[in-house]
């Protein structure tokens, strides 16, 4: 029996957005994702409504996305409306549009948009302490979150379409943002602590940063940026042309118009915050929803060993074959730190995906995977020392490929070049099945690298076996001994 199918239609002030999820449910992945930027918060801050077409492309698009969901068979599909809808004085003719196509919409407050956004950031970054900052076309909700939790929130009418009339060039923006943060009790709350973006706009500015800067992986998700940084980009936006931002891999041409004043925002924000930073979160809404409906046992599951291990049940031979290596390899590697720990078992668990591939190239998608798998609560160090990890035990051997060097320090990847020879002696010795490792150990004195075998599997001892036992043990300065 396949797993269910949750279709998520979030309309938001900028974009309206399906998403059909399938998997574990702590981390499900995506298996459908489209966008229509329909600019339903477009004439908000003039008229107080959604013009006519913006209402007509929202029709459009809820038709299109609810005859999707259908054709998917989605076992639920959850339509959501945030402040466009909310705030427009013609909000009830959209919800009408949706009700045409057969959808229900759940019309959000503004505190339960910043409650679903908190949760979003919670899911893909479980141990976030700071501040959530939500940018949609219509408004800003901000959400403390510390040890798994939400313990506050608010949401402030500046969406990134409500922006440019508070830009005049007076610091009238600079002013409307100070007085909002202050009137509400948040100026300065978020004092040395990062603030967490979630929006299209601020993650359109990191993938500017990241171009600037010729960042070596392309992957969002828990990219950092100094507040020296984003008064950066603010004036690299005044300069660079339209033709230039196009260029840049990951912006779409409808965010365009709406940087220079994300970045406006942005900049006041950690000012008045008294952040120390800002880490982009590609969790949002959308994932709080689904994160949301768990209960707190499956909130607790680490999503990054949830998401390897059903990617290495999926892609390699044999199932939950990762759990029992790491635990086959982990006496050689004790006192690690918890996330050294977690980074290793998650390499295990993906340590047979490239087993499909060319026999030549099998390191090569063992690097591909680790550092752009959809992973979270991994940050780029962690996915390269995960390469690392791959790479030499699909047979890379202990050389380090680019561009995990610029990630992650020496030290780190040597760790892993140590796990991947641990995985490889492993896979070679049981042939990728659980009976040699169930019957196998491995022990270590500090000088001899001892793997105890049964007078009936000694036999497995053969030449590739014994190759990888010495490859492993010099590199953790040892012999090779069978016990």
């Amino acid at each position: 029996m396949s797993e269910p199918r949750t279709a998520i239609i979030d309309i938001g002030s900028n974009s309206i957005r399906l998403v059909v999820y399938q998997g574990p449910r702590r981390l499900p992945a995506i298996l459908f994702n489209e966008k229509v930027l329909a600019g339903l918060g477009r004439s908000l801050a003039e008229s107080g409504t959604i013009d006519a077409e913006a209402m007509a492309s929202a029709g459009t698009a809820l038709a299109r996305f609810a005859g999707l969901a259908r054709e998917m068979k989605a076992d639920r599909v959850r339509t959501v409306a945030t402040a466009a809808v909310r705030d427009a004085s013609n909000g009830a003719e959209l919800i009408e549009l949706a009700e045409r196509s057969s959808l229900t919409v759940e019309l959000l407050s503004g505190e339960q948009e910043a409650t679903a956004s908190g949760m979003g950031v919670l899911s893909g970054i479980p141990d976030a302490d700071g501040i959530v900052g939500d940018l949609g076309g219509g408004s800003l909700e901000l959400v403390r979150v510390v040890a798994g939790a939400i313990t506050d929130r608010v949401s402030f009418p500046l969406g990134v379409l409500r922006l440019q009339a508070l830009r005049d060039g007076t610091g009238r923006l600079a002013r409307t943002v100070a007085r909002m943060l202050a009137e509400a009790g948040w100026s300065g709350r978020g004092k040395d602590l990062p603030l967490y973006l979630v929006g299209g706009s601020w993650r359109a500015l990191a993938r500017l940063d990241m171009d600037v800067i010729g960042y070596p992986l392309p992957i969002i998700h828990q990219y950092a940026m100094s507040g020296e940084t984003i008064i950066r980009l603010g004036r690299t936006l005044a300069h660079v042309s339209k033709s230039r931002l196009k260029a840049v891999p990951g912006i779409s041409s409808g965010r365009i118009p709406t940087l220079g004043n994300a970045a406006a925002l942005l900049g006041l924000l950690v000012r008045e915050l008294k952040s120390s930073g800002t880490i982009v979160s590609a969790f949002g809404l959308r994932e709080g929803l689904l994160y949301a409906a768990l209960d707190e046992a499956e909130r607790r599951e680490d999503p990054l060993l949830v998401a390897t291990r059903s990617e290495g049940e999926r892609a390699g031979r044999f199932p939950e074959h990762g759990a029992l290596l790491d635990e086959w390899i982990a006496p050689l590697f004790e006192g690690e730190p918890a996330e050294a720990a977690r980074l290793r078992e998650a390499a295990c668990h993906l340590a047979d995906v490239g087993w499909r591939a060319n026999p030549d190239f099998r390191a090569e998608r063992g690097v591909e995977i680790a550092l752009h798998g959809n992973w979270v609560a991994i940050d780029a160090a962690g996915r390269a020392r995960l390469a690392q990890a791959l790479w030499t035990s699909l047979g890379g051997d202990i050389t380090t490929p680019v561009p995990l060097n610029a990630l992650a320090d020496r030290a780190q990847l040597d760790r892993a070049v140590a796990w991947g020879l641990a995985m490889r002696l492993g896979q070679r010795l049981s042939g990728g099945l659980a009976g040699p490792l169930q019957r196998s150990r491995l022990s270590s004195d500090g000088k001899a690298l001892r793997l105890h075998l049964s007078e009936a599997d000694r036999p497995l001892y053969g030449e590739a076996v014994a190759k990888r036992h010495t490859a492993l043990a010099q590199a953790l300065g040892q012999v090779a001994a069978l016990g």
